[in-house]
């Protein structure tokens, strides 16, 4: 191999060929043979090839883990080595961490949503450093669409709990702060409770002055469904009601009439009237 201790072309003519090889992406080894210089130089060159290599192993595993199976924990394995081989690794597992990291505890958050839990937020620091550009947009938008979910919730709760239990007829829902499809919901609640409140207000106004002896009131708000239904027999009642008084109040002065004919009126038997 050697003359004169010089070292011939041909002897690194298939390590050239296998570094050119090797700066075009085909990672082949040199064939190993023989001692001295140019034999060291080949098996220096095939380590540089396995520690090449198995980086782009890794980070072809890590892909597909990512890509196909949608598991968010993997990490590229270091390579045998220091220096750059080492911190190359630890660079992709930083850029794989800052990504994950916000989706995964995204992920967290909206399982608590799905759970009836509106408490939790996502995290728009990554340790003592703030998430910024897409990251912390994707955070903020997450964080903003469950304040909207709680804010309407809580509202529609606490208008359902005031009227349905406290039976607070004029709560309304505040839509400070809601858009979009919560504040049209929200506004829904708002438009069904002030018609709720006016047709229960109405009947009750109207069967209280039955109890105080007031017959000329009737329900007027306009109604619809079983509403209607109890608005109609609300009415009918007190229209039965009058109707009955007045022949009550009138008998007594047919009775006292200087007329010597007998009565042919009869005065109504409350034993005996249809619906009393």
């Amino acid at each position: 191999m050697f003359e004169d201790g010089q070292i011939r072309a041909s002897d690194l003519r298939p390590l050239l060929a296998a570094m050119t090889a090797a700066r075009d992406g085909d990672f082949t080894k040199v064939p190993e043979a023989g001692h001295g210089p140019v034999a060291e130089l080949g098996a220096v060159f095939n380590q540089i090839v396995v520690r090449s290599t198995h980086f782009n192993s890794e980070i072809q595993r890590v892909k597909r883990e990512l890509v196909r199976h949608g598991r968010l924990d993997e990490r590229v394995s270091a390579s045998p080595g220091q220096g750059s081989w080492t911190s190359r690794v630890d660079d992709v597992n930083q850029v794989l961490d800052a990504l994950v990291a916000p989706a995964a505890n995204a992920t967290r958050m909206l399982d608590a949503v799905a759970g009836g839990d509106l408490t939790q937020r996502v995290d728009l620091h990554d340790g003592s450093r703030q998430l910024r550009g897409d990251l912390r947009r994707l955070g903020r938008a997450v964080n903003k669409m469950v304040d909207q979910l709680s804010l309407f919730t809580g509202e529609v709760t606490r208008v359902a709990r005031e009227v349905g239990t406290e039976g607070r007829l004029g709560s309304r829902a505040k839509v400070r702060g809601l858009s979009g499809s919560w504040r049209d919901v929200t506004e829904a609640v708002n438009t069904m409770a002030p018609r709720l409140t006016a047709q229960v207000r109405d009947i009750a106004l109207v069967t209280t002055a039955v109890a105080r002896g007031d017959l000329t009131r009737t329900v007027t708000v306009e109604a619809t469904g079983e509403l209607l239904e109890l608005k109609l027999t609300v009415n009918t009642m007190v229209d039965q009601l009058s109707a009955f008084a007045d022949e009550v109040t009138r008998c007594p002065a047919t009775a006292r009439s200087p007329s010597h004919a007998a009565p042919t009126t009869t005065c109504p038997n409350p034993s005996t009237s249809t619906g009393f």
